[in-house]
């Protein structure tokens, strides 16, 4: 190939995950590789923080009946990460918080979709064609070299 053409994009990542509290773990440190794969410009930990809550979200509010699957894609301005399952029901509200939603700050759970909002630089969910993919993008953690100075 010529120097001169630049080189096709990465092909996103998609990996099968187990429908049990074992794909958390599991999904942490897949995105982590993935990132490192992709030669992704994200903050890895937040990526793996954020992935960890949408999989914890898929394994706890759907019944089990079908695969959790996550897509780690490249973008020109950092990277996607989606979680996909069967169930066809929205997450919540990923673009605000609701009047009288606000996570309780004692409990254990309530707070991801929070964590989701607040670090991500985009977030929402779609329909897919066997249930529905959560999504959520981060910018590039890498700068720019600016003029000498």
């Amino acid at each position: 190939m010529p120097s001169d053409v630049p080189a096709p994009p990465p092909s996103p990542w998609r990996v099968a995950l187990p429908h049990s509290t074992a794909a958390v773990p599991i999904a942490r440190a897949l995105i982590r590789t993935a990132l490192a794969d992709l030669d992704a410009p994200a903050d890895s930990d937040t990526a793996e923080l954020l992935t960890a809550e949408l999989v914890a979200n898929a394994v706890e509010h759907t019944d089990g009946a079908g695969p959790i699957e996550l897509v780690v894609e490249l973008l020109a301005s950092g990277c996607q990460v989606e979680v996909h399952d069967h169930d066809p029901g929205p997450p919540g509200d990923l673009s605000r918080l609701l009047p009288g939603s606000a996570a309780d700050p004692w409990q254990e759970h309530g707070r991801g979709l929070l964590l989701i909002r607040a670090l991500s630089s985009a977030c929402g969910h779609r329909p897919t064609a066997h249930g529905k993919a959560v999504w959520f993008t981060l910018r590039s953690n890498r700068t720019t070299p600016g003029p000498a100075g």
